[in-house]
């Protein structure tokens, strides 16, 4: 299967399950008092995304209960002793944690933008933005304790949902405490990114199948899946933020560069003796040139680290469908694969 066929096949599989999780968080997050509150919660869901992390939930939930995709009914979807859960639940709390962690990232960064619009806290004000964010943390939890699940296996989702909550703070942490370090070593950034971004898509790959029951075995397996999965995927925005053009990516070229910020491609770069630190001279995203980004470009392809880094996402990738392979072999599960190659294949 083609690079292009992939790509088509996983959009197609994200759009239609995207309209289901869409409708699903209108029903979930209605308009409450105080009205400004939930305005400021419903407004970076409503702005848009591809809603990737639910569909990997329900694709999960298809692929362990073998079912054909999109023809079960997620709100019904079936158990393999008979009983029916709400699945469309825990979909949607996935992306509703998701979105929590997106407004809370644009206050401590300061940036300006989030998916094409003002971000939350530039839209309405920073304390609105964070009980926005609050707000949809706690009603993630709210939701998926209404699955419909056995209680045993309702209590261990809510578990992993909390823990992983835990870990992406603990990530933050990480990431914010580098800004002050010149000794991060590669191991310590993968670690930052498996709690950051990763561990999200693991829960949202490992949540079905512990609701539903399955083996222990199937579970660690849909969670490493989404690790290997998650950090590919963040090192695959590292090289992006380098070589997509400012127009498609929604921001300046190589903004990662101008503000400091340490990826696998400039710790890479370190340890072949490059000086990271000179390869722009520019304070700010928006006073860099595009030629001063592409001789800071040349030079890291030069030192072999943006190919070190594609190298590591593809290795990642290869991992990741190999932990897929205690599933049934369907449908489901070959869309769960295409998605792992889609993350470090896409352009942005």
């Amino acid at each position: 299967m083609t690079s292009e066929t992939t790509e088509a096949r996983v959009l197609d599989a994200i759009r239609e399950r995207r309209e289901l999780i869409n409708a699903a968080i209108d029903e979930e997050l209605p308009m409450q008092r105080p009205e400004r509150l939930y305005e400021a919660s419903r407004y970076i869901l409503e702005a848009g995304g591809k809603r990737l992390r639910p569909t990997v939930t329900m694709l999960a939930a298809e692929a362990v209960s073998d079912v054909e995709p999109m023809t079960a009914d997620y709100r019904s979807f079936p158990t393999p002793d008979g009983e029916e859960i709400d699945l469309m639940r825990a979909a949607v709390s996935i992306e509703v944690i998701q979105s929590f962690t997106l407004i809370h990232d644009d206050i401590m960064d300061e940036d300006d933008l989030r998916r094409g619009v003002p971000a939350v806290h530039e839209q309405y004000d920073t304390s609105t933005a964070i009980l926005a964010g609050d707000t949809l943390y706690s009603k993630a939890f709210e939701i998926m304790t209404e699955t419909g699940a056995d209680p045993a296996d309702g209590l261990e989702a809510m578990r992993l949902l909390a823990t992983t909550c835990t870990e992406i703070c603990e990530g933050q942490a990480f990431d914010v405490s580098f800004e002050s370090r010149d000794d991060i070593r590669p191991e310590e950034y993968l670690e930052m990114v498996e709690l950051k971004t990763a561990v999200l898509y693991g829960a949202a790959a490992a949540t079905p199948a512990v609701l539903l029951g399955c083996d222990e075995e199937v579970v660690d397996a849909l969670y490493q899946y989404g690790i290997d999965s998650g950090r590919a995927f963040q090192i695959q925005d590292d090289v992006l933020d380098l070589t997509v053009p400012s127009a498609q990516l929604g921001k300046q070229r190589g903004s990662d560069l101008v503000e400091d910020k340490e990826t696998l491609i400039t710790l890479h770069a370190r340890q072949q003796g490059v000086d990271v630190d000179d390869l722009v001279d520019a304070e700010t995203p928006a006073e860099v040139t595009e030629s001063e980004v592409d001789e800071a470009v040349s030079a890291l392809e030069k030192s072999g680290s943006i190919t070190y880094a594609r190298e590591m996402a593809d290795d990642l990738t290869a991992r990741s469908k190999e932990h897929l392979q205690v599933l049934p072999d369907n449908d489901a599960r070959s869309l769960l694969e295409d998605i792992a190659d889609y993350l470090i294949s896409r352009g942005y």
